[in-house]
């Protein structure tokens, strides 16, 4: 039977505005791929992210571009064997493959009746705990985030003129785990003295402190850091990872920048040979893409799954979180559906 590809956009206000080192948001607009086969329906998504210019209008054009070739696709076609088939179609647009790709992973998942991470991965047992982020603001707003809602870890969005600062005053009222995410506004210089002074503060570890394409100051932060660095904006594609294996201690692995679950899986799998750190993120996206994302956490060191804990109103169930700790559905494929 023929698939059939539906798109839907929607606005997700946040709890509290989100900031940032580069913009703010407080609306977050996102696109959902739904794939049925007329028995089962696999989801999507994709977000809105000026960084990358993603914007509703593109990411439906781009998807109902491949909608023909998605609509006739051979029965039983393997995830790997269509992101092939569309990668060289959506080059100029891996948020829309990602939709596009999770939503088939998760519609094939529940062809073969079959919960989607058991693909690759046969426990559920040493799964990592995801962070809660707290976006940039006041001190005293960034403080009450964390009362307001006690977790295990937190990644804590830096990029201002009163870095340390933040941390030592949400040191005061929090032991949990710190992970310092600075949105590329550091320099070597900054990171290499900020490093010194967060690890006495429970600093786990610091994510991309520096422009995206400064390598030369990658090399420098790996041998001299006293805190392992792991690239973020520097990996987005598949193409990325030999390089950034190089110059960093580990990488964050995001589905929409990379392309989907697809190019995810070979991620990882050059990670684990090079032996560096791996993480996979999100955007501030719905349960939807949450649940495409932790079917990837069996095969995680770190996990930041929170994109749509930050959110006023969900639309979707399937994944849960209790205080970090991942609660998988007992549904096939990714567990997720639109409420």
């Amino acid at each position: 039977m023929k698939l059939r590809i539906t798109i839907q956009n929607f606005e997700l206000p946040l709890k509290n505005p989100f900031t940032i080192s580069r913009y703010t948001v407080t609306v977050q607009k996102t696109v959902v791929v739904s794939i049925s086969d007329g028995k089962f329906t696999g989801y999507g998504e994709a977000t809105v992210n000026p960084y990358y210019n993603s914007t509703v209008e593109s990411l439906k054009n781009s998807i109902e571009s491949v909608k023909v070739i998605l609509e006739n696709i051979p029965e039983n076609t393997h995830p790997t064997k269509l992101w092939e088939t569309l990668e060289s179609k959506l080059q100029d647009n891996y948020f829309a493959l990602c939709a596009i790709d999770t939503a088939y992973w998760d519609v094939y998942a529940k062809q073969q009746q079959k919960p989607l991470r058991s693909f690759w991965s046969e426990s559920d047992v040493k799964l990592p705990r995801t962070n809660y982020t707290i976006g940039i603001d006041s001190i005293e707003v960034m403080q009450s985030k964390i009362q307001q809602t006690p977790w295990p870890i937190y990644k804590i969005k830096l990029g201002t003129k009163n870095d340390v600062e933040i941390i030592q005053k949400l040191r005061e009222v929090t032991d949990s785990v710190f992970r310092v995410d600075a949105n590329c506004a550091w320099t070597v210089e900054e990171t290499l003295k900020n490093a010194e002074i967060l690890k006495t503060f429970n600093v786990e570890f610091i994510e991309q402190p520096l422009q995206a394409d400064n390598w030369k100051g990658m090399e420098i932060l790996k041998k001299e850091s006293v805190l392992p660095i792991i690239a973020d904006e520097s990996c987005q594609k598949l193409a990325d990872v030999s390089k950034c294996v190089a110059v960093f201690h580990g990488i964050n692995i995001k589905l929409m920048k990379c392309g989907g679950i697809t190019p995810a899986l070979q991620m990882i799998q050059i990670a684990k040979a090079k032996q560096v750190k791996i993480m996979a993120g999100c955007m501030t996206e719905s349960t939807i893409g949450i649940s495409n994302l932790t079917q990837l956490a069996p095969l995680l060191d770190y996990i930041d799954a929170d994109g749509a804990l930050l959110l006023q109103n969900d639309i979707a169930k399937g994944v849960s979180f209790d205080n970090g700790k991942m609660i998988y559905t007992d549904k096939n494929g990714s567990g997720a559906f639109l409420i």
